[in-house]
């Protein structure tokens, strides 16, 4: 019973540090260990846990952002799948950018296992992910402001990646698209915006590829619908996260990513000097 309820409370800092700039990943490496949480990530069900996690943050996406994706489907069926129109456009842009992280998904999956044990490392890429976060406020003062309409398939791809340092631990997805995003010239609000629809093809791709292995782990009695049951926590944390961070991002129009990057820097010196 015990065991369970720390796979529900990993499930819901993975919910909360997915969406936020701070490294779900790492996060699930550095807290569990300093805290001596009695979970095996060696275990053959932790990734396709872990995975099943990501699965309820692409729902949570989906739900938040339905509006959005609903807009862009019509517009692609309106447009007969050409971009000629702006929304068509859109969905083609994601669709390209989606494609850098994708195959290095694929090519380094064997390698993502070996590096879940890595927590100096993870620390360590932690601290740097802070330090790329504060970069990007930076970079918000050097470029002028563009919407998603006037994004570029190229300014697109660089995004794409970015979005491709998530595969490892201690870099964040939203956090590496998003400097991605102001870099490119894009403000924060437009620049969160395209991260979290960017995320969500590829979270519900990893999904469809891992959970099925789920159901071939070996796992004691019960632990199955724990694991969905934490699945339906991420999802319902991840929610409030993006909803949180939508309003944030619109609020603050200089200095929004250093916060977040003082923390990771803090927080990853502090995992070093205890756990390292």
């Amino acid at each position: 019973m015990i065991h369970h309820i720390y796979l529900l409370l990993l499930a819901m800092l993975q919910g909360v540090t997915e969406l936020f700039p701070i490294s779900s990943l790492g996060h699930i490496i550095l807290v569990p260990a300093l805290l001596h949480w009695p979970i095996n990530r060696d275990a053959d069900w932790f990734l396709p846990f872990v995975v099943v996690l990501h699965l309820a943050t692409a729902a949570a996406l989906l739900l938040f952002f339905w509006k959005d994706w609903a807009a862009l489907i019509g517009g692609f069926v309106r447009a007969r799948g050409k971009p000629s129109n702006p929304q068509s456009r859109l969905l083609w842009i994601l669709f390209v950018a989606s494609i850098p992280a994708g195959l290095l998904g694929l090519l380094l999956a064997h390698k993502i296992r070996y590096l879940f044990g890595g927590f100096t490392f993870a620390a360590v890429a932690l601290m740097a992910n802070g330090i790329m976060l504060i970069w990007g406020d930076r970079l918000r003062s050097r470029h002028p402001s563009h919407s998603l309409d006037n994004l570029s398939w190229m300014r697109a791809i660089i995004i794409g990646f970015a979005q491709s340092m998530a595969l490892i631990p201690g870099f964040s997805r939203s956090g590496a698209t998003l400097v991605a995003g102001i870099g490119v010239g894009l403000d924060y609000e437009n620049s969160a915006r395209f991260s979290f629809l960017l995320a969500t093809p590829i979270i519900a791709a990893a999904g469809a590829l891992e959970v099925p292995k789920l159901f071939h782990a070996h796992m004691h009695s019960g632990l199955l619908g724990t694991i969905f049951l934490a699945g339906a926590l991420a999802g319902l944390c991840a929610w409030g996260s993006v909803w949180f961070l939508m309003h944030y991002f619109h609020k603050h129009e200089v200095t929004a990513l250093r916060p977040f990057g003082i923390y990771c820097i803090g927080f990853g010196a502090l995992a070093l000097l205890i756990g390292g």
